[in-house]
């Protein structure tokens, strides 16, 4: 019988931190499992990950609908390997004056950043805790942001989903760490070094060549870390941010 590779799922695999995370595990020798709503848009990602040697599969999912998230992760354990790593990686950052903001905006940015979690965390924990033994039976990790810990102007939404996805992690790391699944929650608190970054703000992104962003590819191996530290030393939640940045 041949032995499935443990997979990483990454839930919104996009062109920056998502991509650079799923090339990660897929280099230590993981399945990397990619979803975005647009199955085209993985395509570059899928490539990339095979002409490097990885095994990569993609699928188009759309995080916030439950009948899809069952599905997905139904077929991912039945048909390519145990979900060894789940990786909540959806932003949804869309500012707004709360004079301004919309009901059916606020609720889609709360569906994207915070239900979505709840959906997939929930569905992957279910599995996990299932395995066998009394180690380590798997890592769920959630990424976070600056609006994790307050909440900023314009930002009523946004901060509002994702301090809910805070909490969310903080309940699955208390009932889940004495069952062996490891709960991290990743606070990345300044400008990512990606497209909507240079193109929507280029002095920030002039600060690249300072290390003035976050490079994607060290919020990855910040990831692979977590995944491998020893459970008598869990980490729960760390931030990370460049040097210059104020917190």
């Amino acid at each position: 019988m041949t032995l499935k590779k443990k997979v990483a799922l990454i839930i919104g695999a996009g062109d920056a931190t998502g991509g650079a995370i799923a090339r990660r595990f897929a280099r230590e020798g993981y399945t990397a499992c990619v979803t975005r709503r647009s199955l085209d848009k993985l395509q570059p990602l899928l490539e990339q990950i095979r002409t490097e040697g990885g095994v990569a599969h993609g699928f188009a999912s759309d995080a916030r609908k439950e009948e899809e998230v069952i599905a997905l992760v139904e077929q991912i354990e039945s048909t390519i390997g145990p979900i060894a790593v789940l990786v909540f990686n959806i932003g949804a950052n869309a500012p707004s004056s709360i004079l301004e903001e919309t009901a059916r905006k606020y609720f889609k940015i709360w569906e994207m950043a915070c239900f979505g979690g709840f959906l997939n965390a929930r569905e992957v924990a279910k599995r996990m805790v299932q395995r066998d033994g009394d180690g380590h039976k798997g890592t769920i990790i959630f990424t976070g942001a600056t609006a994790s810990l307050r909440g900023g102007a314009n930002f009523a939404a946004f901060s509002g989903a994702k301090m809910a996805l805070r909490a969310l992690a903080q309940s699955m790391a208390r009932e889940l760490g004495p069952r062996g699944v490891h709960v991290a929650h990743v606070v990345v608190d300044g400008a990512i070094d990606t497209a909507f970054i240079r193109d929507n703000f280029p002095e920030r992104y002039a600060l690249k060549d300072q290390d003035g962003i976050v490079n994607p590819e060290h919020i990855a191996d910040t990831y692979w870390m977590l995944h491998r530290q020893p459970r008598d030393a869990w980490t729960h939640e760390l931030d990370l941010r460049p040097y210059m940045e104020k917190f």
